[in-house]
């Protein structure tokens, strides 16, 4: 499928066939694609759960206000920001790029120093939204890749975050949840997936400036 027809394809499932499981080879695909989306300064200030347990899916349908495609989706994955982004998180990145790429020190540490000063200066709340934009790109980047491999998925804010966090024990591991996103695969007679797409037309959303 080309990109474009993906996306045409592609829609906010809202019931899954719950007798299909996307396989594994299908989940890598979307681990994959998480690491490599595209964060501020490379810094990846999140995580990702996968859940694919039917019992767990359906306790958190709870905390998702009734939505159907929580418990049934192949899997749920939900999309987490670290709640502490301080010099040690940073460190560790230009840690990684240093044994990646071989980087001298001498060339990283102006910026690693730009960036612990930078984050000193930030309140709480400040980083906390800075961390929120980056799981709205890497679920951007989820829902594209879905699109190309032929997985549908549900993207969801309608659930209540502070119970997901006490039920998955977020707080242990550091995180908060943020968003959802079911994937699986549509059921046949979910009428959604048959609707044609509403969206403005390109000459009243592209502006071209070519001087």
């Amino acid at each position: 499928m080309s990109n474009i027809k993906a996306l045409n394809w592609r829609y906010a499932t809202k019931k899954f066939d719950d007798s299909r499981i996307l396989s594994e080879d299908k989940i890598e695909v979307l681990k994959q694609a998480f690491n490599l989306t595209a964060t501020s300064y490379g810094l990846q200030p999140l995580k990702m759960l996968i859940i694919s347990n039917k019992e767990l899916q359906s306790e958190l349908r709870n905390f998702s206000f009734g939505q159907e495609q929580i418990n049934t989706a192949s899997h749920v994955l939900v999309l987490c920001i670290e709640n502490k982004v301080d010099e040690e998180f940073i460190t560790n990145y230009f840690k990684r790029v240093k044994h990646v790429r071989e980087t001298p020190e001498e060339i990283l540490k102006p910026f690693h120093e730009f960036l612990i000063n930078d984050f000193k200066t930030k309140e709480v709340e400040e980083i906390e939204a800075w961390a929120i934009n980056q799981a709205y790109l890497a679920l951007g980047t989820l829902l594209t890749v879905c699109a190309a491999e032929e997985i549908d998925a549900c993207p969801m804010e309608g659930f209540e975050p502070e119970k997901y966090d006490e039920f998955l024990n977020l707080h242990d591991k550091n995180l908060r949840s943020v968003l959802v996103l079911p994937v699986g695969y549509r059921s046949q007679d979910d009428m959604f997936s048959k609707f044609k797409k509403v969206r403005r037309p390109l000459d009243e959303v592209i502006i071209e400036i070519d001087q």
